[in-house]
């Protein structure tokens, strides 16, 4: 196996001990209950949230103001616990569930992708049901297919949505005059640019989802693939995208020798100029880097001609949090019109927000309307136009594997 290179896990210190005043560990007493009485519940107690820990500004944002908010107005303690892979906390959940743990299990609330949905949707891993029990539900879009699916496999009412997001590549124009303009250009850049790219090693997301561009290009459109996993497609449109991969890798960065284990690391070796090309699911943090002084004012985001991935992520529940009343209390603050905006300033974050701004108070809207958008990061309206739906989970794992298994190897 190629060496990757690695990023430490930043997980933060917790004691996970179940609320005082919990709710049972299924839940079920909670659900239609007024809103009132689901708050005062959750009071005084505290609510462990797992998520990907690999930015700066987002652990920010939940740490400072979500979990400010969470403790001046409700007294909950948000204990943010920093992933390098959302399957870490799957997993846990997946053990916990193995060992007959039902009622006191150590994860409240996971910032989850379709993948690793799919496998607690149908491992009875997820609490389910609730999702019109929280007041600012009435802002999400349930209609939207692109909302009440989550890379296929139908929401259900087992999580609720947090952001969008949608994959944009960046270059520094005082370095790079012309940077590839689809995933075919890439491909012929990469060979005539030797050194100059690479990408993290799939199954980070970042990485996955440039793979998948490869994979959209090798079977001639992504709507050759839309449907059900069929293993007869795959193995045709695999054979073709590993060939592809594997003839780029010796004129990779380091000749593909090693690969970097998450996007942070790439955003290193583009800020150092190791690598001319830079890409994320979140345009935003262009703009980001570009004020914090990470990358210079001349890096510049931007599309593809032939598209890129873009889909929502979620926030879930597992099935035996004990602290179900406290998480529901956070999801609810998470899609609040106010910490949707906070979240989408450029200096905060940046990212799309997944509820309907038209559907929020008239203040909200005027915030929103306010934002000013860094001229470095890739126009939202923009990608939009060239937006690629992502695969059913089932494809995403065997191309995740199959990378392993025949590039990565």
């Amino acid at each position: 196996m190629k060496k990757i290179l690695g990023a430490a896990l930043l997980a933060t210190s917790v004691a996970f001990t179940p609320n005082a005043f919990a709710d049972t560990a299924d839940g079920k007493s909670l659900l239609g209950q007024p809103w009132e009485k689901i708050v005062e519940t959750a009071k005084g107690g505290q609510v462990n949230w797992f998520l990907w820990g690999g930015s700066d500004d987002i652990n920010k944002y939940v740490t400072e103001y979500v979990g400010g908010i969470l403790k001046n107005d409700y007294g909950i303690t948000l204990n943010r616990v920093g992933l390098t892979d959302t399957a870490e906390a799957v997993n846990i959940v997946l053990s916990e569930k193995e060992a007959g743990v039902t009622d006191k299990g150590s994860v409240d609330m996971i910032w989850i992708n379709g993948e690793n949905f799919r496998t607690m949707k149908q491992g009875g891993l997820a609490y389910c049901g609730y999702t019109d029990t929280l007041p600012n539900n009435k802002l999400v879009n349930w209609e939207n297919p692109a909302i009440a699916n989550d890379f296929g496999v139908p929401v259900d009412d087992c999580e609720v949505p947090w952001s969008k997001a949608q994959f944009a590549f960046a270059y520094d124009t005082a370095r790079t005059e012309k940077p590839p303009k689809s995933i075919g250009e890439l491909i012929e850049w990469v060979k005539a640019n030797p050194g100059q790219f690479t990408y993290p090693a799939p199954p980070d997301f970042n990485g996955s989802v440039f793979v998948r561009h490869v994979f959209y290009h090798a079977a001639g459109g992504v709507e050759n693939l839309l449907g059900d996993f069929d293993q007869a497609k795959f193995d045709e449109v695999s054979a073709k995208a590993w060939k592809i991969l594997n003839d780029m890798e010796p004129y990779l960065w380091r000749e593909g020798k090693t690969y970097p284990t998450s996007v942070n690391a790439l955003e290193q070796l583009f800020a150092n100029s190791e690598v001319a090309l830079y890409f994320n699911y979140e345009p935003a943090g262009v703009g980001l880097n570009i004020e914090n002084g990470t990358f210079p004012a001349t890096v510049k985001g931007y599309g593809l001609s032939d598209g890129t991935i873009g889909n929502t992520n979620y926030t879930i529940i597992p099935f035996n949090s004990p602290n179900k009343a406290a998480a529901l209390v956070l999801q609810n603050v998470l899609l609040s019109g106010a910490a949707q905006y906070e979240k989408a300033k450029p200096d905060v974050w940046g990212t799309q927000p997944a509820i309907e701004i038209s559907r929020t108070a008239d203040d909200i809207k005027a915030k929103f309307a306010s934002i000013k958008k860094h001229p470095a990061v890739a126009s939202a309206e923009e990608l939009a136009k060239n937006a690629l739906p992502e695969l059913q989970a089932s494809w995403i794992s065997a191309i995740e594997k199959g990378w392993v298994a025949n590039v990565g190897q």
